[in-house]
């Protein structure tokens, strides 16, 4: 996963993205991303007791930040409010991992979750 993340960091930082959604992470502990990126604030959401398929945010830090917990582990999704300083507006931006075969239960959960957050 190296190459892959410095590869992505590379980007970030060239492009100056305010925001980065990523899906399918295979993070682990031997890298620490949000030290490389000293200019944003990163959000996690591992998949609890597998590897993969986790997502995250990476939000600049010139905003001001709130995750909501969703409390549900069974839809891989993560949800952060995003306020101007100047306090102008709110923005909610997620990040949600799909599988190909998830049920249809999961995605009446993420619908439901959809609605909360808008």
């Amino acid at each position: 996963m190296g190459n892959k993340q410095e590869e992505l960091e590379a980007i970030v930082q060239l492009e100056n993205y305010d925001i980065v959604a990523i899906t399918e992470m295979w993070w682990n502990d031997s890298h620490n991303w949000s030290a490389a990126m000293d200019h944003y604030k990163l959000f996690r959401k591992d998949r609890q007791g597998r590897r993969g398929s986790g997502v995250a945010l990476c939000v600049r830090k010139c905003f001001d930040c709130l995750e909501l917990d969703d409390g549900n582990e069974m839809v891989k999704c993560l949800w952060v409010r995003i306020t101007e300083k100047a306090n102008k507006a709110n923005i909610m931006v997620g990040v949600c991992y799909r599988p190909p075969n998830q049920d249809e239960e999961k995605d009446e959960i993420f619908y439901k979750q959809l609605g909360e957050v808008s």
